[in-house]
Order: C-alpha cells, then sequence, then structure tokens
C-alpha cells in the first residue's frame, strides 16, 4: 500500500509542466501550439531558445530523479538491493508516465527523454553519464536533439547488456523497454530526419557560420 501511494507520488511529480509553467509564465504562451506540439525540453529548445531549453531540461532530469528517490521513504528497500532495484525503476517510470501524459496539463506532454535520463541517473549514474556522452557527441555533430536523444536511449541497453553486464534482470528488461520507447515516441522526428524537415536547435551557431565561410 505505502509503494503504491509513492508510485502516485512519482507520478504526479513527472506531471509538473515545466515546460508549460515557464512559456505561459515569461512568454504568455502554451509551449504546445508551437513546434512540436510537444511540452518537453527538446520543443523549448526549438520554441523559446537555449536558455529556456536547458532550465525546461534541469527540472525534467531533477523529477526523474526525485521521483526515484521516493524510496528513501521505505527503510526496507535501502538495504534490500534487489527489492530497491524494483522499486526505483517502478518509480521512475511511474515519473516518466507523468512527464508523457500529465494529470496538471490535460495529458499533453513530452517525450520524457529528459526524465528518463534523472531516473537512470539515479539508479545507475555511471551509465547514465555514458549515455549523457553519446547524446552530447551526436548533438555536436548534428544538432538534432530528437537523433541524439534516439542515439542514446539505444546506447542504453548496449550499455546494460553489453558493456557493464548488468545482472539485475528487471533494469536488463528495462533497458530494452526504454529503448523501444524512445524509437516508439520519435517515430515523427525519425520520418522528418530522413525527409531532411527535422528541426535544429540553436547553439554552435558560430561554428556552422565559420564552416559556411569557409566554404565560400
Amino acid at each position: 500500500m505505502k509503494e503504491l501511494l509513492l508510485i502516485i507520488i512519482a507520478y504526479l511529480i513527472g506531471s509538473i509542466p515545466t515546460a508549460l509553467i515557464i512559456s505561459t509564465k515569461f512568454f504568455g504562451v502554451d509551449i504546445r501550439d508551437y513546434g512540436s506540439g510537444n511540452m518537453g525540453a527538446t520543443n523549448t529548445f526549438r520554441v523559446l531558445g537555449s536558455k529556456f531549453g536547458t532550465v525546461v531540461m534541469i527540472f525534467d532530469i531533477l523529477k526523474g530523479m526525485l521521483a526515484v528517490g521516493l524510496f528513501y521513504f521505505l527503510p526496507f528497500y535501502i538495504h534490500n538491493e534487489w527489492d530497491r532495484t524494483n522499486l526505483m525503476v517502478g518509480l521512475g517510470l511511474a515519473a516518466v508516465m507523468g512527464h508523457i501524459f500529465p494529470i496538471f496539463a490535460q495529458y499533453k506532454g513530452g517525450k520524457g527523454v529528459a526524465t528518463l535520463f534523472g531516473m537512470i541517473l539515479a539508479v545507475q549514474p555511471v551509465i547514465a553519464l555514458s549515455c549523457v556522452g553519446v547524446f552530447l557527441l551526436v548533438l555536436f555533430l548534428t544538432r538534432y536533439v530528437s537523433l541524439s536523444s534516439i542515439i542514446a536511449g539505444i546506447a542504453l541497453p548496449v550499455c546494460v547488456l553489453w558493456i557493464w553486464n548488468d545482472d539485475v534482470v528487471v533494469y536488463r528488461i528495462f533497458a530494452v523497454l526504454v529503448a523501444c520507447l524512445i524509437i516508439l515516441t520519435h517515430q515523427k522526428n525519425i520520418i522528418k530526419i530522413l525527409r531532411g524537415n527535422e528541426s535544429r536547435i540553436p547553439i554552435l551557431k558560430y561554428r556552422d557560420r565559420k564552416k559556411a565561410a569557409n566554404s565560400k
């Protein structure tokens, strides 16, 4: 019963509409009416710029971390690794579902990548940081947040199953499901990338201008 209560709280934490709060408070608009229509960090980068996109991303990551940390309210799980991992994954997934289907924003949220990262950072920080490295590398090379998220999502099961060979079955299954979820929620982005219509985020402009100048 206590576990169910914590899962509900984790969902409510994930449901906090960070991007919507910032867009309405500072710009007087609903972020979901612009760009891709998603209430997440990627769309905030596109619509409101890198400053506010970064703020949204940080807060969405913290939602995942905070939700996972709720297990500390049940002392039994602190010293029981197997049960703790199961509960942490359950709490994290509840937060992700809250972000994707937020009760505080008519169930129209984002794709949950930043909150997923916060969850993984709380459960397996080394693996999470490895995925961040992949994300930043792809982002630097392409400036596609969506493509960076997809490749980083695929990197998660690769790290869990082969590189670090984590022996916790629940976490192995979770890693594969996360990769599938990220690919599923980015289907439209994949089509846009293949067609060359996907938007790039407004970073590294100096690099792009320098390349353009050198090509003349």
